[in-house]
């Protein structure tokens, strides 16, 4: 017999074990919907200055601006390029070639710039076992010492390509970021950083665990499918911007109330229907026993 051909109270008792299971569904989603807070323990969200000084990069076309920019270049000392290059023999070459002239299974990276073999080597994404598959972030292989002096013999056998940045985020807009991010970035990596999938089984990745650096670094080297935003399109200022208001997306200020995983309508719509949907139901019952 259906519920709805029962008696009032046969009715009430039905549907009420489905109206608590709703809300009991829609509760729990709340309790255990992630947050964005995935920033790792080396990425503070204050970080204004990653560790190096703002000089004039090794083997660079470009040059530093000082101390007093947004963005200033990272300086890399020649004498680690004999260790960076017992480094990258050793795990790099099977690949890319003693000399980073590129192979069969993977692309030259002779005057790519100290940026791009940084981006690579400090996210995990290289050395990668199986050159087939889109790189994904892990944790890094090398120390930073050691990253840094990879980046000093690839860079050292060809000039050009942009320089590791340093990032200073006392002097960029975190406003200024959100705009320019909703406009260049939200596309793929959607308006909370979390990335999303695109095409053919490429994903844009979550930007919650990257470093002011390696944010600056992927604006400027366009790793992977990423366009590669030149200073004529982006400029200093702007990257800092964007590279503040990412750091703002790995820790928000939830002032709105509960996060619910800060992916948007998909996740307030499916709470609004559980929940609304099961207070729905219970006044309905409670109505519908008034009136009788």
């Amino acid at each position: 017999m259906s519920i709805f051909k029962r008696p009032a109270k046969a009715r009430r008792a039905a549907l009420l074990p489905i109206a608590v299971g709703t809300l009991t569904v829609g509760a729990a989603f709340l309790a255990f919907a992630p947050t964005a807070s995935y920033a790792q323990s080396n990425n503070p969200s204050s970080l204004s200055n990653y560790g190096y000084t703002g000089s004039y990069i090794y083997g660079s076309s470009g040059q530093g601006n000082g101390n007093n920019g947004p963005i200033t270049n990272v300086n890399l000392n020649p004498s680690t390029i004999p260790f960076g290059r017992s480094l990258f023999v050793e795990n790099c070459a099977s690949c890319h070639g003693n000399n980073a002239e590129g192979s069969s299974r993977a692309p030259n990276l002779q005057g790519l710039g100290a940026a791009t073999i940084d981006f690579w080597v400090s996210t995990g994404r290289m050395p990668l076992a199986d050159p087939t598959v889109q790189a994904v972030r892990k944790p890094a292989r090398f120390s930073r010492s050691e990253t840094l002096a990879i980046d000093a013999y690839v860079s050292s056998l060809a000039s050009g390509g942009p320089a590791i940045p340093n990032v200073n985020l006392q002097m960029a807009n975190e406003a200024s970021g959100s705009e320019l991010f909703a406009t260049n970035c939200a596309a793929c990596h959607t308006i909370t950083g979390a990335g999303d999938a695109l095409a053919a089984g490429v994903y844009a990745p979550s930007l919650l665990s990257a470093t002011p650096t390696q944010i600056a670094e992927a604006i400027r080297s366009g790793p992977g499918n990423m366009p590669r935003f030149g200073s004529n399109t982006l400029t200093d200022q702007q990257v800092a911007d964007i590279a503040k208001y990412v750091t703002y997306l790995q820790k928000p200020v939830d002032q709105g109330g509960i996060a619910l995983g800060h992916v948007g309508p998909v996740t307030e719509g499916f709470v609004g229907i559980l929940i609304g949907l099961g207070l729905l139901m219970l006044a309905g019952l409670w109505i519908g026993g008034k009136a009788k």
